[in-house]
């Protein structure tokens, strides 16, 4: 289990590590910003799209076998990173990095299935949930503590030995798998399942770039344009899928209610987080002029509040059912995000902590019932499939948060009210999760 989390700790931490260092490798290449945002945007779209495909890997060839090649890529990966000579180099060896951490994150769920027997995997699943969340808040903390003594390519060198530990110790310790064979990974399918993320994902990011004046106009167009694209794709790449025994989108997984429901929980949880989490610096540092630090603590309050609350929602899933649990979960987070969207006009720190915590205790009321809904509900011989799934979720469910946070600041500003559109928004989507849990009691 060790080897487990801190394989995917590594690949959660790194999806955030370097946006604090974008300014100084911008500085340093002679680059725009603009560009510089492909050091992120590389990795990011890698990850999302090899998914699946490492996924699929997964049940043909091993859980073990496919997590291991997966972070010596990201450990390798993370050395180029570092000595890096211009901004396409470092870009394509991001990508590198989110190709590894494909292969890490999608079998990481089938590998804690493996590892734990049915009766304490609910613990396991809360166990895992609760590293997830915590890397994923992580990562400008840590960077911050490089940044402040080293330079940034230091962010990916002190990767290299944590990486090397993983590798030689999930090399003796990870259960192995049996392979299932099954069809071979389809050159023509994961260049369908990558064309259609990629649109999806440069579409929307467009879409929430726009930032008012002229160039709007143009932007849309190209944002529809991609969007449509996606949608194109995405027909024709699902109806082949339709006609595969062991499809590398998993289509057969979401004829299953419950893991259809969940995944839609999922999605809109987790965009509810990050629309609400992305929104917390510019409340704390912009409308209430608060410290960094201050800041900083205050919003700890949130994946503090996850850390205490998952493993007591991994205890209740043999005795609560999962979609009840997490409705109940998602319905606090909303209420949470809703007294955020009505604070008074001069909040006290503790005004905001507890709305905060109350926001944190509904999220890990929720992850960790709906991880094991997800994880368990695919045949055995599909874990890979719904391994992958899982992360796909959380990292669409995130990117979503994203652009909707993006269209809402162009619309309505930081300080014209996007920051109470955003967290009454963040609340809404939390409760139609709710809704979409507690349909899992019936399905």
């Amino acid at each position: 289990m060790a080897a487990i989390i801190l394989g995917i700790s590594l690949s959660v931490l790194d999806a955030t590590i370097v946006n604090l260092a974008l300014p100084d490798i911008t500085r340093d290449f002679g680059a725009s910003a603009s560009a510089a945002v492909w050091v992120v945007n590389a990795y990011q779209l890698a990850t999302l799209g090899l998914l699946l495909p490492c996924a699929h890997l997964g049940d043909r060839f091993g859980y073990k076998r496919v997590y291991l090649t997966g972070l010596l890529v990201f450990t390798c990966a993370s050395l180029l990173c570092a000595v890096a000579s211009s901004l396409p180099m470092l870009a394509a060896a991001r990508a590198l990095q989110g190709l590894g951490a494909a292969g890490m994150m999608s079998v990481n769920s089938a590998l804690v299935r493996l590892t734990f027997p049915s009766r304490m995997l609910g613990r396991a699943i809360a166990l895992n949930s609760v590293v997830v969340a915590a890397a994923s808040v992580a990562g400008p903390t840590f960077a911050a503590l490089v940044l402040s003594v080293a330079s940034w390519p230091w962010l990916f060198v002190v990767q290299l030995p944590f990486g090397l530990l993983v590798w030689l110790l999930g090399r003796r310790s990870l259960p192995a798998s049996v392979s299932t064979g099954g069809a071979p990974l389809s050159p023509l399918d994961v260049a369908l399942n990558m064309a259609m993320f990629v649109l999806l994902f440069l579409g929307a990011d467009t879409l929430g770039a726009r930032s008012g004046g002229a160039a709007d106009a143009g932007k849309l167009l190209l944002a529809a344009g991609l969007l449509v694209g996606a949608v194109a794709v995405g027909w024709f790449y699902l109806r082949r899928q339709k006609r595969e025994a062991t499809p590398l989108f998993p289509v057969d997984l979401l004829r299953i209610p419950v893991f259809a429901l969940s995944m839609c929980t999922s999605i809109t949880a987790f965009a509810a987080q990050t629309l609400a989490f992305v929104c917390l610096p510019f409340l704390l540092l912009e409308g209430q002029g608060r410290g960094h630090l201050e800041a900083g603590l205050l919003i700890t309050a949130w994946p503090a509040a996850i850390v205490l609350t998952a493993p007591v929602a991994g205890r209740l899933i043999a005795r609560v059912p999962g979609g009840l649990l997490g409705g109940i979960g998602l319905a606090t987070m909303a209420t949470g995000l809703a007294l955020l969207a009505l604070l008074p006009q001069h909040p006290t720190a503790l005004d905001l902590a507890w709305r905060l915590a109350l926001c944190g205790i509904g999220f890990g009321l929720f992850q960790s019932p709906n991880n094991h809904t997800i994880v368990t509900s695919a045949p055995l011989a599909r874990a890979g499939a719904a391994s992958g799934m899982l992360g796909t979720a959380r990292l669409t469910g995130q990117s979503l948060g994203a652009v909707i946070l993006g269209v809402i600041f162009s619309v309505a500003g930081v300080h014209g009210g996007g920051l109470e559109i955003a967290f009454g928004l963040a609340a809404a989507l939390a409760a139609g999760s709710a809704v979409f849990s507690l349909l899992r009691v019936r399905a």
